[in-house]
């Protein structure tokens, strides 16, 4: 990256929280482009990766709460977190439009995290500088 200055990223996460190491790596990665001067455009969540935008998830007390790092940063570089609408509602991950579209006794998305189609990946392919994936055993 030496000589390229400042680049732009749209960080791609499928592999779910807990079973795959691809949360926990994509957060490391982008602590790292932010502390390199780097700017990341979006964060989208695909497949199993939406898991980690749900408010119901629980990890014991000794485990780190990836939902939570996830959220507090991007909240503190106003980062837009994405998750696929297609794969959250799949998954049991809902805002509050898609718990009163489909009759839903509850909503557990967790702020700042919004559904998006697919469309927004395509747009961070086009917008972002890199397009990095984190996927399933990664």
């Amino acid at each position: 990256m030496s000589g390229q200055g400042s680049l732009s990223y749209t960080i791609v996460i499928s592999g779910a929280p807990y079973s795959s190491q691809a949360p926990g790596s994509a957060l490391a990665f982008c602590r790292a482009l932010v502390r390199q001067g780097h700017r990341i455009d979006r964060v989208f969540l695909y497949g199993e990766g939406v898991l980690l935008a749900s408010l119901l998830s629980a990890p014991p007390s000794d485990e780190e709460n990836l939902r939570d790092r996830w959220c507090d940063f991007l909240a503190e570089h106003q980062i837009e977190g994405i998750a696929c609408i297609a794969s959250a509602l799949r998954r049991g991950v809902v805002d509050n439009t898609e718990q009163h579209r489909y009759q839903l006794p509850a909503c557990n998305l967790a702020s700042p995290f919004l559904l998006a189609g697919l469309g927004e990946w395509v747009q961070g392919m086009q917008d972002s500088d890199r397009v990095v994936r984190f996927m399933e055993g990664h």
